[in-house]
Formats: structure tokens, C-alpha cells, sequence
């Protein structure tokens, strides 16, 4: 009778090791990356929303909290794209103060990063830290 309690807990712990490492190898994969969602394309931002105008050809938003490790490096990512392509601009958002654009955005978690055309109209979204590749190829098929 013992043997089949223990074995029916290794087995609950089996499985719930390969759920999890299946979840985390799903994160780690689209961890950053940069995607087009149907329902982003319709939504604009205006300077007056970001708080500084917008970039002449195209604007980098990342919404970032104090707490967050990876949203340093995904500033000095986004700087340093935005200061090598002219007409782009980076601005970055305190999600915390902000939590009404958060919300209207479904920001889920930080660093968050947005590609906006020059219109303020978003062209990509990244949940985690993009990659400097990644961001240089998005900004092209917005410019």
C-alpha cells in the first residue's frame, strides 16, 4: 500500500517537471521577441499619452518598472538603436505610474516594448528583453 502512494508521487512529480520545463522552454523561445497582434495594428499613441513627441519616423516605447533587472538592458538596447537611426525616438514609461495605459495596452508584464510607425500606430509589441537584432529588423518594416 505504501509502494503505490510513493509511486503515484513520483509520478505527480514527473509530470510536473515536464509541464514546467515545457512552459519554460515555451517562454524562453517568444521571451523578447517581436510580433504583430491583429488587434495592435488599430491602436495609436499620441505624445500626449507617451508624454514627448514622437519619433519623425518611428518611436521604440518600452514600459518598464523599478524592480525589473531585464528593463536596464532593454534601455540601453532601445538607446542605443534609437541613436544609430535617425528619425527614431525612445521613450520609456514607468508602468507603475501609468497603470491606465497599461491596461488599455494589456501590458502584462516588463519590459514591454512597442514599435510604432511614425503615427504613433503600433506595428510590433515584445514581452521581455528584444533582442538588438530583432529590434533594427522591426523598426525597418516600420520605417
Amino acid at each position: 500500500m505504501a509502494h503505490t502512494g510513493a509511486m503515484t508521487g513520483l509520478l505527480v512529480c514527473a509530470a510536473v517537471l515536464v509541464v514546467a520545463s515545457a512552459f519554460g522552454l515555451l517562454r524562453a523561445r517568444r521571451d523578447g521577441r517581436l510580433r504583430v497582434r491583429t488587434k495592435d495594428g488599430a491602436v495609436r499613441l499620441s505624445p500626449d499619452e507617451l508624454g514627448q513627441e514622437l519619433g519623425e519616423r518611428a518611436t521604440l516605447v518600452q514600459f518598464s518598472t523599478a524592480f525589473c533587472q531585464p528593463c536596464r538592458a532593454t534601455r540601453r538596447v532601445l538607446a542605443e538603436v534609437a541613436g544609430m537611426v535617425v528619425g527614431v525616438a525612445h521613450v520609456e514609461i514607468d508602468a507603475e505610474e501609468r497603470l491606465e495605459l497599461v491596461r488599455r495596452l494589456e501590458i502584462l508584464r516588463t519590459p514591454t516594448v512597442l514599435v510604432l510607425d511614425a503615427d504613433g500606430r503600433v506595428m510590433r509589441r515584445a514581452a521581455g528583453q528584444p533582442r538588438r537584432a530583432d529590434v533594427i529588423a522591426a523598426l525597418g518594416e516600420a520605417l
